[in-house]
């Protein structure tokens, strides 16, 4: 963020108080790359294109393919992948992809630290877009590659506490934000970012709602990375 002064800076304190909103960029222990400062999320959303949302007709979880596919081809499978990224201390079983162990600290979502062992359900691998918001707007006349591309994309996946995750459901910004105020900000640039990247349109009150939160933090970047917008070509005919 360029250099404040006088009353521009009172401004940008008063409006980081009003939301609890911080330029944390955090995902646990890592995260999406960040680029393009100077508010290169806030512009980013004037980018994107303004619809209604569309009926769910015809939302399957199926239409985005086997749950966490090996797009990217290490060999192991995208929660897995994610999980080694957003835990920290990750310990796998037996030299395989599989994490076993892990430690969530602080959960993006809620805030609190979270231990994490196979097999429990305190951990979601979250969709910061979820897939059905992506169907009603937009995905729903994609082809299967791209659905799969999206539902495995690191740039829209994160490690989070399940039950603060739950709330959630297929909520927007306008509807759902997560109750850690100091994450609000990245949360809404990893939106923006996923939403620019696949060319999912958003809905007035969902623009609106991403800029009120982003105006309390101008200066936020805007998450870059994660895999190509089509899967590998042995997953096209799903």
């Amino acid at each position: 963020m360029g250099r404040l002064r006088g009353g521009a800076v009172t401004a940008v304190v008063v409006l980081v108080a009003a939301t609890g909103c911080t330029m944390d960029k955090s995902k646990g222990a890592s995260g999406p790359e960040q680029s393009g400062g100077n508010g290169a999320a806030s512009a980013a959303v004037d980018s994107l294109t303004v619809k209604g949302r569309a009926p769910k007709t015809g939302y399957s979880r199926e239409r985005f393919g086997t749950a966490w596919a090996d797009t990217d081809s290490n060999s192991c499978d995208t929660r897995d992948d994610i999980l080694k990224r957003d835990l920290k201390d990750v310990k796998l079983t037996g030299g395989s992809c599989k994490v076993s162990y892990g430690l969530l600290e602080p959960d993006p979502y809620s805030g609190k630290d979270i231990t994490y062992r196979r097999g429990s359900s305190q951990v979601d691998i979250d969709h910061v877009v979820p897939l059905s918001d992506a169907w009603q707007k937009g995905a729903k006349y994609w082809d299967a590659s791209k659905r799969i591309a999206l539902a495995n994309d690191p740039l829209n996946l994160i490690a989070v506490d399940a039950s603060t995750n739950r709330g959630k459901g297929d909520g927007d910004a306008a509807t759902w934000l997560p109750p850690n105020t100091k994450y609000r900000c990245a949360y809404v640039a990893d939106q923006v970012a996923v939403k620019k990247k696949y060319g999912l349109w958003v809905t007035a009150a969902e623009k609106a709602a991403m800029k009120k939160v982003l105006s309390g933090c101008p200066g936020q970047e805007l998450p870059t990375g994660g895999n190509p917008t089509r899967a590998p070509e042995r997953f096209r005919a799903h």
